[in-house]
C-alpha cells in the first residue's frame, strides 16, 4: 500500500521510479527525497475524458501529479485522514474530500441522478456538493478526508443505511442512493428535529460518514 497514517491527520505517500501517484494541489506538508510535482491536466488514469466529465461536473479540486522517488507527507486544513485499500471494486468519494490516491486507480465520474433520478438531482442541490461524484477503480489505495473523524458502516441487502447527506464522504460496493425525506407535521411547524432530507444507500457494500455536518 502506498499510503501509512502518520497520525490520524497526516499520511505518507510513497513514491518509486516509474510510478506516480495524485493530490490536491496545496496538500503537500513536506517530503523527502527526489520528488516532483507538475498540475495534472486530465487527472489519473481517466486521461480525456475524465477530464471532460470533470468540466462539466463543475469539478472544483484541482489535482497535481507526484512522481520520483521519496516519500511524500500529505495533509489538508487539519481535517482526519483515512486510507481505503481498493481490491479492484469501485469507490464513490466527493471530489473534496479526496486527498490523494494511487496512480494505477482509474478516475472518471458519476451523475448522481442516474442512481436516484429527481432526488438524486435534488441531492446535490440540498448538500451544495453537486449532481457529480468521483468515481475510483482498480487496485491501489486513496485517502479520503473528513471532519472529527470516520465510521465505516455496512450496507446489506434489506438492511439499508441512512446518513445526513452532508455528513456523507464515500461508499463503495453495489449500492444505490437516493435522497429521502422525513418531513412530518413537526417540520411543518418548526418543531422538528432538522433532518429534513436523509442519503438512503441501500445494495451491498460501505459506506463512510464523518463525524460532522461541515464542509470542507
Amino acid at each position: 500500500m502506498p499510503f501509512q497514517m502518520l497520525n490520524s491527520r497526516m499520511v505518507e505517500g510513497r513514491v518509486l521510479p516509474g510510478q506516480r501517484m495524485f493530490s490536491q494541489r496545496g496538500a503537500m506538508l513536506a517530503y523527502q527525497g527526489d520528488v516532483s510535482f507538475t498540475p495534472s491536466i486530465t487527472g489519473g488514469q481517466g486521461g480525456v475524458l475524465s477530464m471532460i466529465g470533470r468540466r462539466v461536473a463543475n469539478e472544483a479540486t484541482p489535482l497535481m501529479i507526484v512522481e520520483g522517488d521519496g516519500a511524500v507527507m500529505f495533509g489538508h486544513g487539519g481535517h482526519h485522514v483515512h486510507v481505503i485499500e481498493m481490491t479492484g471494486d469501485t469507490l464513490y468519494v466527493e471530489s473534496d474530500r479526496l486527498l490523494a490516491f494511487d496512480g494505477t486507480l482509474d478516475q472518471g465520474t458519476m451523475f448522481m441522478g442516474s442512481q436516484g433520478g429527481v432526488m438524486g438531482m435534488v441531492r446535490g442541490q440540498v448538500t451544495g456538493q453537486g449532481l457529480f461524484t468521483t468515481t475510483l477503480k482498480g487496485h491501489g489505495a486513496a485517502a479520503v478526508l473528513a471532519h472529527g473523524g470516520f465510521v465505516e458502516l455496512p450496507i446489506a441487502p434489506g438492511r439499508p443505511v441512512h446518513v445526513d447527506p452532508q455528513a456523507y464522504v464515500a461508499h463503495r460496493g453495489d449500492v444505490r442512493n437516493k435522497l429521502s425525506t422525513a418531513i412530518g407535521w413537526r417540520e411543518m411547524v418548526g418543531r422538528g428535529s432538522g433532518e429534513a432530507f436523509q442519503l438512503e444507500l441501500s445494495g451491498s457494500g460501505t459506506v463512510y460518514v464523518q463525524a460532522s455536518e461541515e464542509k470542507l
